[in-house]
């Protein structure tokens, strides 16, 4: 993962990129980077999104590496490990799992609480901040 931090570091050096790569441009065009992968499964069943044609499968593969570079450039401007993130929250979820007894059967919701403070200083997930009116 250093190897690759490097090159992309190295990469945006050189075109003198820096100057653009603030995190609040960097999540936009991760989002963006993301969408370009959803397109290319719109409109397809369940199987044949498991087995793209070799030209699709390319394509897929180099919005796969865009994503992949905005989501390190984003996690090194935050002071965020991408890797230790990941491990930190599949343990969350595990123990959120287990909380909350969810069936293998049916897929918990992918709402996500933790923000990249609580992943980078290892805090428990936080309720939902959002407020819904009173009944």
């Amino acid at each position: 993962m250093n190897d690759l931090g490097n090159a992309i570091k190295a990469f945006i050096e050189e075109r003198d990129w820096e100057q653009f790569h603030s995190p609040k441009n960097l999540a936009m065009a991760l989002s963006v980077e993301v969408a370009e992968i959803v397109e290319h499964f719109q409109w397809l069943t369940e199987e044949q999104s498991k087995n793209p044609p070799p030209e699709k499968l390319a394509e897929i593969r180099e919005e796969i590496g865009d994503v992949m570079i905005y989501l390190v450039e984003l996690a090194d401007k935050l002071g965020v490990d991408p890797v230790e993130a990941a491990k930190a929250k599949l343990e969350i979820s595990t123990d959120r799992n287990i909380q909350q007894n969810w069936s293998k059967a049916k897929p918990p919701s992918t709402r996500s609480t933790l923000d990249a403070a609580d992943i980078r200083h290892h805090r428990p997930c936080r309720q939902s901040r959002v407020r819904r009116p009173a009944t």
